[in-house]
């Protein structure tokens, strides 16, 4: 039985205008915290914009439950003329994963943004999150491909500069912000020219009519070139490999906060946004799709799950360490989502959501011992869990999950993906689950022995987060756990999320 069946978040009168509410609360935060009097202040409206958007988020999730989709006509002019939100399985999916990371970050910036941001551009700071956070649940919300366009630069906008910010403390982060800008550029140029195409093909820009009038063209090389753009603009943002360049600076250098945030939902609304055109918009009505699928998208995930995982086992810096593991795990999701049945694709999703879970636990634990410490290195992390058993332990479990330990959620979304490869005849892909899998316990265990097994050997060793930082923390951790012993609730909105694709295998 679905859980969220019998859930009532809020009165109906409320719920009616959710899918509104869901981004226009976090902007309406973003300017109280730009506002704000006084940091501390900003942190509230923070705090509160992220908690009122997931409220609405699981509001959605029981309507979603009963109703199958929810539709939102913005203005009261009804689609495909008038712009219009449209919340499904997938799209509520998405976003509660996005809201509900969005809140353990707030929580997490009271503390982050007083050790790494100058105090007159904190207040700044808030409002650049919160604008960021209200681009991507656009994203999840929106039923109009233009406003799909409009919702990822404006999440976009906000995080180039909160990656620069990062400058004051490492000046790194300045080019690091500035290769995201270019390629982030260059990614949704190519979007919007894909966009273009289809517009051109089928005179629509709601993303169900196009569907519709795509299903009744031929061959057609427009739509053809358009399917092209939109791959290639998105992958840029997904960090697909081989277009995953910008990602390994932009989150060693980045503060924490943004590291954390982005870490577990920037390149997931971009998957999202790609899931959503190729099953819903093209859906397997274009041969061209699946040969896109099976023989390019299929090929590179895999590659990037091997190749990315050795290069995790290289670094030395363990930021960068963790974010090359994140394009490995990105080969993961799009290995599930490129199988094109309902197995594959909510496997894919599965491990995406346990994923968010697992890096945003990581980086928040980093951050954490970042605020009493400078060291970046590996090695100056020795010996930290001696010195902070609490945050590092609740480090370890997720570093459990990303290694797909078992008892861990990674564990169970990790053979879900292996089982779907062997029922869809994909033995090789299996192999490579098996072989990443074992590469990712070559380095998860590089951090575990350096940090609980080594001597502190760093003129400043790591102390224990503050308090604030451990609450979210540990809420993070513990879901890698409980996950990986009861998966119904994460692994329930995966299904139903593939199964509203339309897959017909």
């Amino acid at each position: 039985m679905n859980p969220f069946l019998t859930l009532y978040a809020a009165p109906p009168e409320l719920i009616a205008h959710a899918p509104a509410l869901l981004v226009i609360a976090p902007l309406i935060a973003a300017c109280v915290a730009a506002l704000s009097p006084s940091t501390r202040w900003a942190w509230m409206a923070s705090v509160g914009g992220a908690i009122i958007a997931f409220w609405m988020a699981i509001g959605l999730a029981g309507e979603v439950a009963r109703h199958g989709v929810v539709d939102y006509a913005i203005g009261g002019f009804a689609p495909p003329l008038g712009i219009a939100l449209r919340i499904d399985a997938l799209g509520v999916l998405f976003a509660v994963l996005i809201s509900g990371i969005g809140v353990m970050a707030a929580l997490f910036s009271g503390h982050s943004l007083a050790a790494e941001v100058m105090k007159g551009k904190r207040r700044l700071f808030q409002a650049g999150f919160l604008l960021c956070l209200a681009g991507l649940l656009g994203l999840t919300a929106t039923g109009d491909a233009f406003n799909a366009f409009v919702f990822l630069e404006v999440s976009s906008i906000g995080t180039y500069a909160l990656v620069g910010v990062g400058g004051g403390r490492d000046r790194r982060a300045l080019p690091a912000a500035f290769s995201y800008l270019v390629m982030g550029t260059i990614g949704a140029t190519f979007f919007l020219a894909g966009v273009g195409f289809l517009y051109a093909a089928t005179g629509t820009l709601n993303l169900a009519d196009m569907g519709l009038r795509l299903a009744t063209l031929g061959r057609d090389r427009a739509v053809q070139v358009g399917f092209a753009f939109i791959v290639v603009g998105l992958g840029l943002k997904a960090a697909m490999f081989p277009l995953h360049g910008w990602l390994p600076n932009a989150y060693a250098h980045a503060p924490s906060l943004i590291t954390v945030f982005l870490s577990a939902t920037s390149t997931k609304a971009a998957l999202y946004l790609m899931v959503r055109f190729i099953y819903t918009v093209f859906g397997q009505h274009f041969s061209f799709v699946e040969t896109f699928l099976a023989l390019v998208m299929a090929p590179l995930a895999g590659t990037a799950a091997v190749v990315c995982s050795l290069q995790a086992i290289a670094q030395t810096d363990i930021r960068r360490m963790l974010a090359f593991s994140s394009v490995a795990q990105v080969g993961y999701i799009m290995l599930g989502l490129s199988m094109a049945t309902t197995a594959g694709v909510s496997a894919g999703l599965f491990h995406l959501i346990n994923h968010a879970l697992m890096k945003a636990a990581l980086f928040m634990a980093l951050g954490g011992l970042a605020l009493n410490m400078k060291g970046v290195k590996l090695v100056d992390f020795a010996g930290a869990g001696r010195t902070a058993p609490w945050t590092m332990t609740a480090f370890a479990i997720a570093a459990f999950s990303l290694a797909g330990v078992p008892l861990t959620a990674g564990f169970l979304s990790k053979w879900r993906l292996f089982e779907a490869a062997l029922a869809h005849g994909w033995i090789w892909a299996a192999a490579v689950i098996a072989v990443s899998s074992l590469l990712g316990l070559v380095y998860v265990g590089r951090m575990l022995e350096m940090i609980f097994f080594r001597a502190p050997i760093a003129a400043e060793p790591a102390k224990e987060a503050r308090f604030g930082v451990l609450v979210p923390l540990w809420v993070l951790a513990a879901a890698s756990i409980r996950f990986g012993f009861d998966a119904s609730l994460p692994l329930g909105m995966a299904t139903a999320a593939a199964r509203s694709l339309g897959l017909t295998r």
